[in-house]
């Protein structure tokens, strides 16, 4: 902004702002109430609000309480903020009116400045915020926004990293490793029905996403100012959502009880609930390839990441497993913004929640950050090699194969079977034809990795 001056007023008197600022008296008021951090709503946040106006004034228009001009104006100028032009006209911090009245009316001011070129007067109140209070258009474009977000980034983003799971799957079903729990060696699978778990679990936390959508998809907008409606017609609320459904394609709809709309958060709290539910899929994933591919001579060395950076300022040609740490990062992130939100949420006191604008920031930066997250994962899953002579070495050692032993000599002397294969450091199937009665062939066939991983019948005879 310029260092000219104009002088505007609003309710509460005259606030000089910048000549070539196109929000007006409120938003500079916040602006100098708010100076607390660097944190801004994201575009997302500032996209649903401007649709939510372009929807208000198309429906205000034809209800007949706004002239067909001054409502085609809004709507045109709603629209062009909704594209993400004048991104630079929204520079209000998140930490401010716990109803979001400060963003509400910056996105008033900035659409009425552009509506009003022309000879026409908008006015950012009377016109822009028609039909409207901040109490339901802000629970509204929190909705709205997320919606927008899952369904253009997150979804795709989740399924793009089960495809790339999908195909691992079809490529190693005959890969057969060495199982663990607890960390320690335990019964053999394939390296298919290893990553079957992973992409299971992300498979479901979509379904949960997906769940938590039907509700997401509902909005508070027609309540005004306490959830009964004041100063707009009952079916405002409805014709509004079907605009947006119209225009989106995604089926809004008013929320069945808007008392609950603008007095709660816990759809939001629900979704992010979900959205960490996938943060921990994603760490678990995370710390199952770091765990396969640490090495390369002292580790798992299971599996090879493809190396995309020099890992060390000091120890030479050390290569880190870089994405999934970032990952793990992300959902770390995604952790805390689930506690902010859940904090936030408590804040609903009788007919309205006051932290509005920390659940959308912190609710949308989780869903960009885990849709990029899964997109890089996603890249990483593709593309690491699989080491099966490694895999095959540690399984020939294996010591827990015995316990497919367990129903033909019993678990007593298969211990001793172990424990003696491991002392020696010699495969359970030489020790064990030395310290059974058991022909060769049938244990061949009783400690074949592959048959226990398939849990297919002994053909003993």
């Amino acid at each position: 902004m310029g260092d000219k001056k104009i002088t505007l007023s609003d309710s509460m008197g005259e606030v000089e702002i910048p000549a070539d600022a196109l929000y007006q008296a409120q938003t500079q008021r916040a602006l100098d109430n708010f100076q607390i951090s660097s944190l801004r709503l994201p575009q997302s946040m500032i996209r649903a609000i401007a649709l939510l106006k372009q929807a208000c004034a198309t429906i205000n228009t034809e209800l007949g309480k706004l002239d067909n001009k001054r409502g085609a104006a809004i709507a045109e100028a709603a629209a062009a903020v909704a594209a993400g032009e004048h991104a630079a006209q929204f520079p209000l911090d998140v930490f401010q009116t716990g109803s979001g009245t400060s963003s509400n009316m910056n996105l008033n001011e900035v659409i009425a400045t552009l509506a009003s070129r022309d000879g026409k007067v908008v006015d950012p109140n009377d016109h822009v915020n028609m039909g409207q209070s901040s109490n339901d258009v802000f629970p509204s474009a929190i909705h709205i926004a997320a919606c927008l977000q899952l369904h253009e980034v997150l979804l795709p983003a989740i399924q793009t990293l089960e495809a790339a799971m999908q195909g691992r799957i079809e490529q190693h079903r005959d890969t057969i490793k060495t199982g663990r729990t607890h960390l320690m060696d335990a019964m053999p699978l394939s390296l298919a029905q290893e990553i079957s778990a992973w992409c299971s679990q992300v498979k479901n936390d979509r379904y949960r996403i997906q769940t938590a959508l039907t509700r997401v998809q509902q909005l508070a907008i027609g309540g005004t100012a306490v959830g009964t409606g004041v100063n707009t017609s009952a079916d405002f609320g409805a014709r509004v959502c079907a605009w947006l459904q119209s225009s989106t394609g995604i089926h809004f709809r008013p929320m069945d009880n808007l008392f609950e709309g603008l007095s709660t958060q816990n759809t939001a709290l629900e979704l992010s609930g979900q959205l960490r539910v996938l943060a921990t899929s994603l760490t678990k994933i995370c710390n199952d390839l770091r765990w396969m591919n640490s090495g390369p001579l002292s580790g798992l060395g299971e599996i090879s990441l493809k190396p995309l950076q020099p890992g060390s300022s000091i120890m030479p040609s050390k290569v880190n497993p870089v994405i999934p740490e970032a990952v793990l990062m992300v959902a770390a992130q995604v952790s805390g913004n689930d506690t902010t939100i859940a904090q936030a949420a408590l804040s609903g006191n009788f007919q309205l929640n006051v932290m509005l604008p920390v659940i959308a920031y912190n609710l949308l930066q989780t869903i960009e950050i885990l849709s990029t997250a899964c997109t890089h994962l996603a890249a990483v899953i593709d593309d690491f090699s699989v080491e099966s002579e490694t895999m095959a070495q540690n399984l020939s050692r294996n010591p827990i194969l015995v316990t497919a032993l367990n129903p033909v000599i019993g678990y007593r002397k298969a211990a001793e079977i172990a424990k003696k294969a491991l002392r020696e450091n010699r495969p359970i199937l030489e020790v064990a034809v030395e310290m059974t009665d058991i022909d060769r062939s049938r244990l061949e066939k009783l400690l074949d990795p592959g048959r226990l991983a398939r849990n297919t019948p002994e053909n003993s005879k």
